[in-house]
């Protein structure tokens, strides 16, 4: 009969560890799915982004709106992104799947430049 009860209490504790899990790991998918749809905003405004720079989490799509009333660019050095010219009121998004250090910046005015931090 010990022997019973005590697989018994083996089981729950076995089952209580793995409901835990299953809640630890739904969390995750909801932090995930969270940070999916993230976003984060960047202006182009007097010749110059901003904010300058920023820092957001992996997943995240950065949207970057031309208000200045000459066309602009945003361009990755290291070719991962690079928009069409932007005219007034135009904007480009990209989102940043990769833990990391995104630099760009303006290929008609090089002087513009601007920093992604990934985490």
């Amino acid at each position: 009969m010990k022997r019973h009860i005590r697989n018994a209490c083996i089981c729950a504790g076995l089952l209580g560890v793995v409901a835990s899990a299953a809640i630890i790991h739904g969390t995750q998918i909801a932090r995930a799915a969270e940070e999916k749809n993230a976003s984060a905003s960047i202006t182009i405004d007097n010749f110059s982004f901003t904010p300058k720079e920023i820092t957001v989490a992996a997943g995240t799509t950065v949207t970057w709106v031309n208000h200045d009333d000459v066309p602009h660019t945003v361009v990755n050095p290291d070719k991962k992104f690079r928009s069409k010219g932007l005219d007034t009121d135009d904007q480009f998004s990209f989102t940043f799947m990769d833990a990391g250090t995104y630099n760009y910046f303006c290929s008609v005015h090089p002087m513009m430049t601007g920093k992604i931090t990934v985490k």
